[in-house]
């Protein structure tokens, strides 16, 4: 888990591996690092570019499908409900665009793994 902390709002959680692409397009280390808030505006019109991108080609974001596995069962089947669901980069990202929105705005720095 990455954990993006700044003074501007609550702090956003993200599993490892979904934060690693949103660094990498932003040229950070996902073990430790900042966004100032002089790079924030930079920062944030990276990401919306990209999620104008994955939203024009949903077939082509990379985000992984995950299986969810629900106990619930049908009325005449004990076997459990399967479904798959992709989650796109435009809903993960969505937190920390609010962040750096909130971090321009204010201007405070966001910091990870600190």
């Amino acid at each position: 888990m990455i954990t993006f902390k700044s003074k501007s709002s609550p702090a956003v959680m993200m599993y490892k591996e979904h934060a690693e692409r949103i660094l990498e397009l932003l040229n950070k280390s996902p073990t430790r690092g900042v966004i100032t808030a002089a790079e924030a505006a930079g920062a944030l019109a990276a990401l919306e570019h990209e999620v104008a991108l994955s939203k024009l080609h949903p077939d082509q974001d990379i985000e992984h499908h995950h299986d969810k596995t629900h106990s619930t069962a049908a009325l005449d089947d004990d076997e459990p409900l399967t479904e798959k669901q992709h989650i796109g980069f435009a809903t993960r990202v969505f937190p920390l665009l609010e962040m750096l929105r909130a971090a321009i705005s204010d201007g405070h720095d966001i910091v990870w793994g600190v």
